[in-house]
């Protein structure tokens, strides 16, 4: 018996459904695919040096299997939006889940490194076919403040699993050596394909779209001249950057800064998804009482006196994992209250080509964890106040596109 199927609800723009233990395990499972990508970014990292013996390679070399991958992400992102609003997100996430769980088991079988990187772009590919139609599908089956609700959850975990995968990985890595991560990653998406063959489609059949390569460069190129979608999409990914920074540049900060071992890892990603999960319940809660726009507004005010906080202890007091963590802290409390809300908002710009609106999301976001990765954390490393000035940049960005954002919205309705 399927959890959701798109064609037992009724017609018209949206699907407006009571949430509910139907939606609720696809909530669950979508939740469970957000936590594919950043496992596959995360967990392989404590492996680093036995895999560059184990190859005959170096750092520099070894690193482009992360850049690789976000590169795959980025652009395959693109491709599979648009087919999950033409075939549907069902499909598409068997699909990729179905690749990824032979590219994940190509990567722990390896022999070179030749091999290894190629696996890992087929991983990219496939985890963006199921992060973007998961995305969709959520916004398929609920009305908007049951969006944000579900949203919120799935952001819980999509921004938990930065947070536990290196610890997991450290400890698959000293059990089982570095191969058994992506024997790991491949039950795991297997574990993840099975579930999403009890779930129907949640698309429907009237609301599929073209996949005709003029019909997806029209739908693209609307969304990028969309000032009020992509301001909404930028704002999001560059939030979520400021977090990253600190993700990334967890090694820097953990054994330079603080000077600890690799259990300040537990210390620093801990506390910080304890955040997360305060926030994401809080941001569930609020909706049953404000709209998501004002849930994003005090999410921005709570990572303003975060960056402050962040800022000033960098600068003026000799760095502790109290002072550094409690600031990580109350950044990641508020961008859980602003990633649900601006996530159902950028989506409901395009209410018939969601997965291509997801699908932008999700090539912007990767575009910003790659430059954070690749280029900021190795200009902000000499100093820990680099960090802290780094995330207030982005915050700042976000934040003047968010009121941006509002302002539009006000002169709109007063029109």
């Amino acid at each position: 018996m399927s959890v959701v199927s798109g064609d037992n609800s009724g017609g018209g723009g949206e699907n407006k459904t009571k949430p509910g233990s139907v939606n609720g395990g696809l909530t669950i499972i979508a939740a469970l695919l957000s936590m594919v990508g950043p496992f596959t970014i995360d967990t392989y990292l404590p492996s680093f040096p036995d895999i560059e013996i184990d190859f005959g390679v170096n750092r520099a070399v070894l690193s482009q299997s992360l850049g690789v991958y976000l590169a795959a992400v980025a652009i395959t992102t693109l491709f599979w939006g648009p087919l999950s609003d033409r075939i549907g997100r069902r499909v598409v996430i068997l699909t990729s889940m179905f690749l990824y769980i032979i590219a994940s088991i190509g990567c722990a079988m390896a022999d070179n490194i030749d091999a290894f990187l190629f696996m890992r772009v087929m991983q990219g590919l496939a985890v963006s076919g199921s992060f973007t139609a998961s995305r969709a599908m959520i916004r398929d089956v609920h009305d908007a403040q049951s969006a944000h609700r579900a949203m919120s959850q799935v952001m819980l975990m999509f921004a938990i699993a930065p947070a536990i995968a290196p610890i997991l990985g450290a400890w698959l890595h000293d059990m089982f050596g570095w191969r058994s991560v992506f024997w790991f990653l491949a039950i795991f998406g297997a574990s993840l394909m099975v579930m999403v063959f009890f779930i129907g489609e949640t698309l429907l059949r009237e609301h599929r779209q073209s996949f005709k390569p003029t019909s997806v460069a029209a739908v693209y190129f609307r969304m990028f001249k969309n000032k009020h979608f992509m301001f909404l999409v930028v704002s999001l990914s560059s939030t979520f950057g400021g977090l990253f920074v600190y993700i990334a540049g967890a090694p820097t900060v953990i054994y330079d800064f603080l000077g600890l071992g690799s259990d300040g890892f537990a210390y620093m990603f801990i506390p910080m998804v304890g955040g997360v999960m305060m926030g994401s319940v809080i941001s569930g809660r609020l909706t049953h009482k404000t709209s998501s726009s004002k849930i994003a507004s005090i999410g921005f005010w709570v990572l303003t006196a975060a960056v402050t906080i962040n800022i000033l202890q960098a600068e003026f007091i000799s760095p502790t994992m109290i002072s550094v963590v409690g600031s990580l802290v109350a950044y990641a409390f508020g961008l859980a209250l602003v990633m649900p809300a601006i996530s159902v908002m950028a989506l409901d710009c395009f209410p018939h080509n969601r997965g291509s609106a997801a699908a932008v999301q999700g090539f912007l976001q990767t575009l910003s964890i790659a430059a954070v990765s690749s280029l900021a954390v190795p200009l902000l490393s000499e100093k820990l106040i680099f960090f802290a000035g780094g995330q207030g940049m982005l915050l700042a960005l976000s934040i003047a596109l968010w009121f941006y954002v509002g302002k539009a919205s006000r002169l709109s309705s007063v029109k």
